[in-house]
């Protein structure tokens, strides 16, 4: 009898499953990972064995990290003030001499940035042992005068640093009153707009966290509404240049109602027109009794 060429059925499927892409990458692939796995599940069972692997790693890493190329023996901070190289260096807690693979760099950067008085802050790791912090700083623009303290802040509203006393910055504009710092912008620019009358303003006052009285020297006061409040204060610079309203005996220009100003006089001047005003009237009084 010949032999029959065709494979048996058994084979027949076996060559189709192996044809399979997934069967073969399983057979390929998968059983020698789950035999590895196997193998180092049961070596890692024990104890011992689990402590043993553990102490070597460290004992590795522990060689890698005490290179002498890898040590850390400096800390240089750049870009900052004096006051505020010592708060970083304080606050960043570094301990030199100390491994570069040991640090948390970005841990680190959010540490520094995490003082008042830095913007940015740049951790790098410099050739020589350097550890470098390079750090861009908030400049305080205006004084806040809140209930309790003097307090700096930067352009967007920010806290630099505290401050003992008003005197200690004359150079900065003053502003006072509750939620004053989601609005520093707006105060910036109402300042600018006032600066013909820079050499008497005394500050800016936040009214009911809505608006802005702008209060100058001799106890004089400019009430600003809330919506405009830059081109209701230019019109009364305007006035002022045109008329010398400001230099009259005037406590309160009050714009919050539209473009109608409202003037309130000081004591002394209300008592003048009294008199003036009583003053003609006598006199006409007199001229029709005299008629």
């Amino acid at each position: 009898m010949r032999r029959d060429p065709a494979p048996s059925r058994i084979a027949y499927r076996l060559q189709r499953i192996w044809l399979t892409p997934l069967y073969r990458r399983l057979i390929r692939t998968g059983v020698p990972v789950l035999l590895i796995a196997a193998v180092a599940g049961i070596w890692f069972a024990d104890a011992d064995r689990r402590a043993q692997m553990a102490g070597l790693v460290q004992d590795i890493r522990a060689r890698i990290e005490s290179r002498p190329e890898l040590q850390l023996v400096r800390l240089t901070v750049s870009g900052a003030s004096p006051e505020t190289e010592e708060a970083i260096r304080s606050g960043l807690g570094v301990q030199f001499p100390v491994s570069s693979l040991a640090l948390d760099l970005t841990a680190l950067r959010a540490r520094a940035e995490g003082l008042d008085a830095v913007r940015r802050a740049d951790v790098r790791v410099r050739p020589e042992g350097t550890l470098e912090v390079a750090v861009t700083e908030r400049l305080p623009i205006v004084v806040w005068r809140n209930a309790d303290d003097l307090m700096l802040l930067d352009e967007a509203g920010h806290r630099v640093a505290g401050l003992e006393n008003r005197i200690d910055r004359p150079d900065l504009p003053l502003i006072a009153g509750s939620g004053v710092q989601e609005v520093v912008p707006e105060a910036l620019r109402l300042l600018g707009a006032a600066e013909p009358l820079r050499t008497r303003i005394r500050g800016l006052v936040r009214i009911g966290e809505r608006r802005w009285n702008l209060v100058l020297d001799r106890g004089q006061e400019i009430m600003l509404p809330e919506q405009d409040a830059v081109a209701a204060l230019e019109r009364v610079i305007a006035l002022d240049q045109a008329e010398d309203l400001l230099d009259r005996d005037v406590t309160v220009v009050d714009m919050r109602i539209g473009r109608r100003p409202t003037l309130r006089l000081s004591e002394e001047a209300v008592a003048a027109l009294q008199g003036a005003s009583l003053t003609a009237r006598n006199t006409r009084q007199t001229k029709g009794a005299l008629h």
